[in-house]
């Protein structure tokens, strides 16, 4: 196959970039399908095909399944690494996407469950390693680097746009379990095409990273054999207890809370070969964290703008009513109009773009103006439903931060981790949106019991202080992740 550099049969992009773009186009589609019917799914009565959820058990259930999401994907990261492949990774997450999808059309509530575990572990194995992929088709030194993960990017959105109006047509006015038969469906057809089309690709993500020596591959299967034992010591014990809902998604949050701890300090103290490494691991701590406030921000689109949607907004255009779920893909039309236009602009600036950690400061600015803008909507929304207009401004504004931080923050990664933690690094960043997704999906537990203006007010409020507080170092962070490597064989490897 061509190099990297010379390779571009994909619109001035390496042929395999259209593989990437598909596969995850299709992953896409089957993720925000579910997201855009799930909260509403459990909420539904049981004579309406639902399970009649009330609302708090509602919003534990989606804050558990969006936050592990995310969450899975750093063993997920850990497994190709060192055990699986990026290629392997990505084929076991599609078919385990597939099956819980098909699962859950039994209409149970078991297979409901059991479904979501399997996305849940499939999205682990797929997320990052697909997006870890990308990265492989690009030297560290392409200037197309921004630009490829914008337009892969934007096959991410082309999925999430179509799944709402298919998925959430299907589920809201037809039956909710033909909703998950469609996410399923075509989560199939993008693993077909994924595994046809992989030769492509790169041929290093056909193995994983080799081990140093002997010492190591030794220690990585004792962490494999400890990890498993304690996620099945836990699901056997959760299953004796009987747990609740809800009492699981405050242990989670606690869990949730050491996990990252762990991982940041890992990230801090782990021995590296220089101080250039440290640089750069210690840069990807600071862009996690204004990552995960921003996605606690911004994946309230399927949680409390969900409900906003439903029960607040008059879901009526020109004489036309539309189900509540289609809001959901205003966010992939703006994206799709304006990922191009982002990916030129980089380009177009080259090395007068603003930083990474500048472009995450308007991120997360971005996304505490967009709630600011709903709080009047909200006060008129207490006397009567409000315009379609307000949403559709909140994910316009939303879509402009998300464009700032996310295809951004995905290459990033790419290029601040090492290559023995290449996989890691991508389920860390990952793990952002992990943290970001429980704290959105918990907030909205609060929509029936708290003022609504007061709700979002305090949200975008407290999004703005925090941008601010980060635009303070985001010359400090931006030297050092441009500080260049020292010229020797280990600061390459």
């Amino acid at each position: 196959m061509p190099s990297p550099n010379t390779d571009t049969a994909f619109f001035g992009h390496p042929r395999g970039l259209s593989t990437l773009f598909f596969t995850e186009m299709w992953e896409r589609f089957s993720y925000y399908g579910l997201r855009a019917i799930l909260i509403l799914y459990m909420m539904a009565s049981p004579e309406s095909g639902g399970l009649g959820f009330p609302l708090a058990k509602a919003t534990a259930v989606y804050s558990l399944y969006a936050s592990m999401n995310y969450l899975i994907a750093l063993p997920g990261g850990w497994l190709a690494d060192k055990f699986l492949g990026l290629r392997l990774a990505v084929l076991i997450g599609g078919v385990l996407i597939a099956s819980g999808n098909g699962l859950m059309t039994l209409g149970t509530l078991q297979t409901f469950y059991l479904g979501l575990a399997l996305i849940i572990v499939g999205t682990g194995f797929l997320k990052p390693n697909i997006s870890t992929i990308v990265g492989t088709l690009y030297t560290q030194e392409d200037k197309r680097r921004d630009a490829g993960f914008s337009i892969y990017y934007m096959g991410i959105n082309v999925g999430a746009l179509i799944a709402p109006l298919i998925v959430g047509y299907l589920g809201q006015r037809v039956n909710w379990l033909y909703g998950f038969a469609a996410a399923g469906l075509f989560m199939l057809a993008g693993v077909v095409q994924f595994w046809i089309e992989s030769k492509h690709l790169p041929r290093q993500i056909y193995s994983p990273v080799a081990a140093s020596n002997i010492v190591e591959q030794r220690s990585n299967r004792r962490y494999l054999r400890i990890c498993l034992g304690v996620l099945i010591a836990a699901a056997a014990g959760l299953f004796l207890v009987g747990i609740t809902a809800e009492r699981l998604a405050d242990i989670f949050g606690t869990l949730l809370l050491i996990i990252i701890g762990a991982v940041l300090g890992f990230l801090l103290f782990t021995p590296t070969p220089n101080a250039y490494e440290r640089r750069r691991l210690a840069v990807v701590c600071i862009l996690f964290l204004t990552s995960a406030l921003f996605w606690s921000v911004f994946e309230q689109a399927g949680s409390t703008l969900n409900l906003f949607a439903e029960q607040n907004t008059n879901n009526n255009l020109l004489g036309f009513d539309f189900p509540s779920t289609w809001y959901q893909s205003f966010n992939s039309i703006f994206l799709i109009l304006l990922a191009p236009v982002f990916a030129a602009l980089w380009i177009r600036l080259g090395d007068r773009q603003p930083s990474v950690p500048a472009k995450f400061a308007l991120a997360l600015l971005c996304a505490g103006l967009g709630f600011l803008i709903l709080v009047p909507g909200a006060q008129w929304s207490a006397s009567s439903k409000v315009s379609p207009l307000w949403l559709t401004a909140v994910y316009l504004v939303h879509t402009v931060g998300e464009l700032c931080l996310s295809p951004v923050g995905l290459s990033a990664m790419t290029r601040l981790a090492p290559a023995r933690m290449a996989g890691f690094i991508m389920g860390v960043f990952f793990l952002s949106i992990s943290a970001g997704n429980y704290i959105g999906g918990r907030l909205a537990g609060f929509y029936e019991s708290f003022p609504l203006p007061q709700l979002f007010g305090y949200v975008g409020g407290f999004a703005i202080f925090v941008a601010l507080l980060f635009g303070l170092i985001v010359k400090p962070v931006a030297r050092m992740m441009e500080q260049p490597a020292p010229a020797s064989k280990e600061a390459s490897a």
